[in-house]
């Protein structure tokens, strides 16, 4: 990796092979700034938390937290889902997070964005997303706020993001982020 180059680790909140959340991710790969790299990992897997495993956590639990722990930066995708946060981003989050006080997302740089096919593009999600992370001590960047709504209309049946509007703002997303990451590590 060059000296300046930064590591985004991205995931959905969502397990749906049609997600439009995992579609935004897709397409952050073909906007990233220069010398950054997204590295997409799907929550698929992931068992439900169980505070009896902490000790012994699960393989695939290991895997999250290491990529968490390499990134520079985080990606987060979620849908909204009764007002809220998916459970399955919730339950990876509560497993990446513990045992308590082995945190990878203590002092990372991360950034939040979301589909749905809602007119308010995933924005309470978001807000409560934003609480969480504060415990977690994760820097979460402020702007811009990505919150696509009526998402089906906006990519086409492959998944491919089509809507020129949305690609000029997941660009400013990713630069932004890239700029935040670079402040906070110095």
């Amino acid at each position: 990796m060059e000296k300046n180059e930064i590591s985004m680790l991205g995931f959905a909140g969502s397990l749906r092979k049609g997600s439009y959340n995992k579609s935004l991710l897709r397409a952050c790969l073909q906007l990233l700034p220069e010398n950054t790299t997204l590295e997409i990992f799907d929550l698929e897997g992931i068992p439900p938390f169980n505070q009896d495993m902490e000790s012994t956590l699960p393989d695939r639990v290991k895997v999250f937290k290491e990529r968490i722990r390499a990134s520079d930066a985080i990606l987060i995708a979620t849908p909204e889902y009764n007002y809220s946060i998916p459970g399955v981003l919730k339950n990876a989050i509560d497993w990446a997070s513990r045992p308590y006080g082995d945190n990878p997302f203590s002092g990372k740089p991360a950034a939040i964005m979301g589909a749905s096919i809602g007119m308010l593009g995933t924005a309470r999600a978001q807000y409560h997303l934003r609480q969480v992370f504060v415990f977690l001590n994760a820097y979460i960047l402020n702007q811009p706020e990505i919150m696509v709504p009526f998402a089906e209309g906006k990519f086409d049946k492959e998944g491919n993001l089509v809507d020129d509007f949305t690609k000029g703002k997941l660009k400013e997303l990713l630069i932004a982020l890239c700029n935040w990451t670079r402040k906070i590590k110095g």
